[in-house]
């Protein structure tokens, strides 16, 4: 851990006032938390809330969303002790859940400061800024034109379809959260989406529950593209040299927030107010951009990981996803048939060769 204070130093966050009196240094507790991102990434901000709060014993448990959500619901039904902490990319879930009144308040001024998609309530708080993009292997795609857009994706499955035969890869939507989530704000921004998804079906799409599944199968060269995949993931294995190259389509890039709720019978409320408002303040957001490369969603933090940084890389327009109400909507189970139903459809028996490492 030596190293990681070091780098904390370096980076300008080895100072910062303390984020919650409301849980003293000294004070012993413990704080669990139920959480869709990868240990490994979030390992760093645990440990640094750690040397705020040195007597505070974490117990991360990692879920994919849908899981999460059943576990936390089935929990408190059972009237068992539950997670302090529920942190998602399932933003339309998380909503649902302080919707529902399982979320208790968080009121302090660095949740002021996030932008207004990025709370709701004062109960769901959007902690990251994750643009969904289009990777391509690099290798794969020398020579020919790399799609830039929407359309241009579409024009060229139908203009080479022989090339894009089996090489496609994106998220399992009856299965992934994440992945229901973002094709049904697809269908909403855009009128061709339809045709890309029965494109995607003529060619073979494979698909994953998993995004770093997916960015494996791209690296490795058994992919040439995967749609829709979480750009920091993508830009981390960049930055450590991967032949991938990101984009953010023209027509219009989507981004997602890791949401954070604190539920109302979380146990060790005291810890998940002061970890929760760790995660909000510059520090904390400065850890999750600089060490755990998860693009913060304050727009004070400055570098690659950043909104500042994602605006200079982009090249169209960027729309994030709003916490509130709207994102309900397609959790309505007939909707959410209709939509899954569209999509088993257009994909065909493609979406059923689920994608295996290899």
């Amino acid at each position: 851990m030596r190293w990681l204070f070091l780098v904390a130093l370096a980076l300008g966050i080895g100072a910062c006032q303390r984020v919650d009196e409301g849980l003293a240094a000294s004070e012993s507790s413990r704080l669990v938390i139920y959480s869709t991102t990868d240990t490994q990434i979030f390992r760093p901000v645990i440990e640094d809330f750690r040397r705020l709060y040195p007597h505070v014993d974490v117990r991360y448990v990692e879920l994919e969303a849908a899981a999460l959500n059943d576990r936390y619901l089935d929990e408190t039904a059972r009237r068992r002790p539950v997670a302090d902490l529920l942190l998602s990319s399932a933003m339309d879930l998380q909503v649902k859940l302080v919707n529902d009144g399982y979320g208790a308040p968080h009121l302090s001024q660095n949740a002021a400061k996030l932008p207004g998609w990025a709370r709701w309530r004062n109960e769901a708080f959007g902690i990251t800024f994750e643009p969904a993009v289009m990777v391509y292997n690099t290798r794969l795609l020398a020579g020919h034109a790399i799609p830039k857009s929407r359309p241009d994706l579409l024009r060229d499955l139908r203009r080479d379809p022989t090339f894009w035969r089996g090489r496609i890869g994106t998220y399992d939507v009856a299965r992934s959260s994440v992945g229901y989530l973002l094709v049904s704000q697809d269908a909403r921004q855009s009128s061709d989406f339809g045709a890309l998804l029965e494109a995607f079906g003529a060619s073979g799409a494979r698909t994953s529950t998993s995004t770093a599944a997916l960015l494996d199968a791209i690296q490795a060269g058994r992919l040439a593209l995967g749609y829709n995949l979480l750009g920091s993931y993508a830009r981390a294995r960049v930055d450590r040299g991967a032949p991938l190259t990101i984009v953010y389509p023209a027509d219009y890039t989507l981004a997602v927030s890791r949401t954070a709720v604190l539920p109302r019978n979380a146990p060790h409320r005291a810890a998940a107010h002061a970890f929760l408002e760790y995660l909000l303040s510059l520090r904390g957001q400065r850890v999750l951009a600089r060490l755990s490369r998860l693009s913060a969603s304050r727009p004070e933090v400055v570098g690659p990981y950043s909104q500042l940084g994602i605006a200079e890389s982009q090249i169209g327009p960027l729309r994030p996803i709003p916490l509130g109400p709207g994102l309900l909507a397609y959790l309505d189970q007939q909707k959410r048939q209709r939509l899954i139903g569209s999509w088993e459809r257009a994909l065909g028996s493609s979406h059923k060769a689920a994608l295996t490492a290899e």
